[in-house]
């Protein structure tokens, strides 16, 4: 089976401490390029075949995060590579792709463009995106006025029916209201019966085992299984008491 994501021996590293001036930035490069590095991801490596929903879970700290960025393009490995076949919609922050002086229909437009359909393509759809959303009454507000759970709900809704080939999720579901968290479970599974790949990363276990086919497990940084959700969840758990 092909896979829409490859993940290859990828490390990533953060520095912990801000240079002051360019001579110390100088010093710090050429001296010691991995001082006071935190290693954000320490090669990982796995693939999510088409049509997967695979989720990721691990306790703050572990990487989730930059691992879907990665995967996004907003940020490059230090070491590894990532290849993606396939249209990605990235939902990793409120807010991306949308610009807060617009109001909803301009940002549906300057979102799907970013994605790569055309404007007449992506304004054939303002409408449903409106509707899906549930913000009806507010499309002629400004963006920056919307609340958290208005902004996931429109970033969610936009998302779905531009209809990606990849879709990134972080946490950003959790937001929202509990009538849009079920809306938003029917939309994936609507997702995974039209044959989309998924990378899920979320706190809320109890969603795993229905939407997901694997889980993805990362620690500090390092990838300590991928496999079947209960199974997973179980590692995850006990990783948690661990810590307790």
């Amino acid at each position: 089976m092909q896979a829409d994501v490859l993940v290859e021996n990828v490390t990533k590293r953060f520095g912990l401490t801000k240079p002051h001036g360019v001579v110390q930035f100088l010093r710090n490069y050429y001296q010691d390029k991995n001082a006071r590095k935190l290693v954000a991801l320490d090669n990982i490596s796995f693939n999510v075949p088409r049509g997967e929903m695979l989720g990721i879970i691990g306790m703050n700290g572990s990487g989730k995060t930059t691992l879907l960025r990665i995967i996004a393009g907003i940020y490059l490995p230090d070491k590894g590579k990532v290849s993606v076949n396939g249209r990605l919609a990235p939902m990793l922050h409120i807010g991306t792709g949308f610009h807060n002086e617009l109001v909803a229909s301009e940002n549906i437009i300057l979102s799907g463009m970013l994605y790569g359909l055309s404007k007449s393509e992506i304004s054939q759809k303002v409408e449903k995106i409106i509707e899906l959303a549930e913000l009806q009454e507010f499309s002629e507000m400004k963006f920056k006025y919307y609340s958290s759970g208005m902004k996931a709900r429109l970033a969610f809704s936009t998302a779905v029916q531009i209809d990606p080939e990849i879709l990134l999720v972080d946490e950003i579901l959790s937001v929202g209201d509990l009538a849009f968290r079920k809306k938003s479970y029917k939309m994936f599974l609507s997702l995974k019966e039209k044959g989309r790949t998924i990378l899920y990363s979320t706190h809320n276990l109890s969603t795993l085992p229905q939407l997901c086919d694997r889980v993805l497990l990362l620690h500090n940084g390092k990838m300590i299984n991928i496999g079947p959700p209960n199974e997973i969840i179980e590692q995850y758990k006990e990783l948690v008491k661990q810590k307790e």
